[in-house]
């Protein structure tokens, strides 16, 4: 692959996959990890401490 160059499979006329190069990837793999860690981050935040018990989830998702 020639720098960023992005290749196309198609299957059946529609695209399937993408291949990439391994610097394209790495900055995915980058910007996923920034999103994962502002979601905890969000989802800590608004954690208030209240657990329930495995049995009391499935208790109440009967009906």
């Amino acid at each position: 692959m020639y720098g960023h160059e992005r290749i196309g499979v198609t299957r059946n006329g529609k695209l399937a996959a993408v291949v990439v190069g391994i610097d394209d990837l790495e900055l995915l793999e980058e910007l996923e990890m920034a999103q994962d860690i502002v979601a905890y981050r969000a989802a800590k935040e608004q954690d208030d401490g209240t657990r329930v018990s495995l049995s009391e989830l499935r208790g109440s998702t009967e009906s």
